[in-house]
């Protein structure tokens, strides 16, 4: 390692700074939120001083399917949290820009996951850089999944105003690209999540608290259910499964949008005594049940950038079979406990599946990643520092 690449890491891993983060967290629920917790306590264990900026309000009710944007968990956060912005209120982002101004930060974070606060962020981050504070977009999505004509528009706007990026995947680094040629792009992996609490009961009290079959395989497919999350395809290749008198169950835990579609398609398929359905957000303190119940997590996603239930899953030490649209990471083609199918394809689903259940794929444990929260933050502030 050179001098000038030792200097850079001690000034990166040891020098504390004052952070402003934009973002939701508790009492918003969502990977998003779960996401900005996890950054800002990685960047408070590394010695820096952080200011968070969260909603008065996440998304109107009508632009909100779901029961509610609110996490039922029994949280207690380990930072304190300034809930100023309303994405219809500019009021409330002149507020967040003087909280911020007097916070004096060496950089601003902001959390991009969706065009609909392309005019608030954009404004906000305008504004900051006229102060002469630095500002870089944590790219989750450049464009929505269920994108609209107007978002590149939107997204196009909002990145006027800032010339450096982190996202988490090469895909969403041409996106941005094609967005913004000019971008200045950092890419780093989303990190593994570490268990949100540590199990307290074992895989049978587990089962029986969930009301699951003590003996059958169980598959997990965890999170908010989303038409481009492939669950439909995922039940189809259990009809093709049952075909062989293969029988697999499957636990569907999280708040599902258009539940009534996949309740009917399991019923068409006869797959009733097979599929439960949890329809609900899971809170925190429940997340271990889950995870711990089941023998395999499966995310047959249609496209997306990047997953945080994979990622949650990988914590937990599951073996996970996933599609080519959410395999972001190099490094998980080299990972022996993950399988990685095409796209929209129930029979080669159904196919690796069968070789879990035969004992041909053998998951085993891996090592832990380098691939932390820490090494983020680190190129968080690379990606800022000067040329």
């Amino acid at each position: 390692m050179g001098i000038a690449l030792i200097f850079l890491h001690v000034i990166i891993g040891k020098a504390e700074m004052r952070i402003s983060v934009i973002g939701p967290v508790y009492p918003y629920r969502g990977g998003i939120a779960h996401y900005t917790t996890a950054l800002i306590n990685a960047m408070q264990q590394l010695g820096h001083t952080v200011q968070t900026i969260s909603f008065q309000r996440q998304y109107p009710g009508w632009l909100y399917p779901g029961k509610s944007d609110k996490d039922p968990s029994q949280y207690s956060s380990t930072f304190s949290a300034e809930f100023v912005l309303d994405p219809l209120n500019p009021i409330t982002w002149q507020h967040a820009i003087s909280k911020i101004i007097e916070f004096a930060p060496q950089l601003v974070v902001v959390q991009w996951w969706t065009t609909f606060w392309a005019p608030a962020y954009g404004i906000i981050s305008c504004s900051l850089k006229r102060q002469g504070l630095k500002v870089i977009y944590l790219v989750h999505n450049v464009l929505p999944h269920e994108s609209r004509r107007i978002d590149i528009p939107l997204a196009s706007w909002a990145f006027s105003t800032v010339d450096t990026y982190l996202v988490q995947t090469d895909l969403e680094r041409q996106r941005l690209i094609g967005v913004k040629p000019n971008a200045k792009i950092a890419v780093h992996p989303h990190p593994v999540y570490e268990p949100l609490h540590e199990p307290t009961c074992t895989k049978t009290e587990a089962r029986e608290k969930l009301g699951l079959s003590l003996q059958a395989p169980i598959i997990l497919f965890f999170g908010l259910v989303r038409t481009y999350k492939g669950l439909h395809v995922l039940i189809e290749s259990l009809s093709l499964l049952k075909q062989h008198d293969l029988n697999p169950q499957l636990i569907v835990a999280g708040e599902i949008w258009g539940r009534e579609d996949y309740v009917q398609h399991v019923q068409d398929l006869n797959l009733v005594s097979q599929v439960k359905f949890d329809n609900r957000y899971i809170p925190d303190e429940l997340v271990p049940l889950y995870f711990n119940a089941a023998d395999l997590f499966v995310a047959p996603y249609l496209n997306a950038t990047q997953s945080g239930a994979v990622k949650l899953a990988l914590g937990y030490g599951l073996p996970v079979i996933m599609t080519k649209a959410v395999a972001t990471d190099p490094d998980m083609y080299e990972n022996p406990n993950i399988k990685i199918i095409p796209v929209n394809d129930p029979a080669a689903l159904a196919e690796t599946i069968h070789l879990w259940l035969a004992g041909i794929w053998r998951p085993k444990p891996v090592g832990k990643s380098d691939n932390n929260w820490n090494s983020l933050v680190e190129e968080i502030i690379r990606a800022t520092a000067p040329a």
